[in-house]
């Protein structure tokens, strides 16, 4: 899979996950909660381990990295962008930062564990 890949499958999966839920709820005493619940985005942070698994684990960490990264702050900076305060960059940034470290630890941990990229010592190169 490659970069480009990875960035439209992680959209993808925050569009499963958190882009229909876009409403905040207002709790009895007036105070304003989410417009996403905490099992919308474990379940994100949890569809996203496999595609990131899959790529580490063949040594492909710079696209499980960037892909997983450009898909995720693409689809905050869409989803967050009719914010009037402007403060939606802030949050943008966060994901941004956020998903490249621990995509990037994630990864490098996963090709650490792995040794040889997963493959077999009697695995012909093709």
């Amino acid at each position: 899979m490659t970069t480009l890949g990875l960035a439209g499958l992680s959209l993808a999966l925050w569009t499963a996950w958190l882009g229909w839920d876009q409403h905040r709820d207002v709790h009895p005493d007036g105070t304003t909660t989410g417009p996403y619940e905490a099992w919308q985005v474990i379940g994100l942070v949890l569809a996203l381990l496999i595609p990131v698994y899959w790529a580490a684990s063949r040594r492909r960490v710079a696209e499980a990295v960037l892909g997983t990264t450009a898909g995720l702050t693409l689809a905050a900076y869409y989803d967050w962008s009719d914010d009037s305060t402007g403060l939606f960059m802030v949050g943008v940034t966060m994901v941004m930062t956020g998903t490249f470290a621990a995509t990037l630890v994630l990864s490098l941990a996963i090709t650490a564990t792995k040794g040889n990229g997963g493959r077999s010592p009697y695995d012909l190169p093709l």
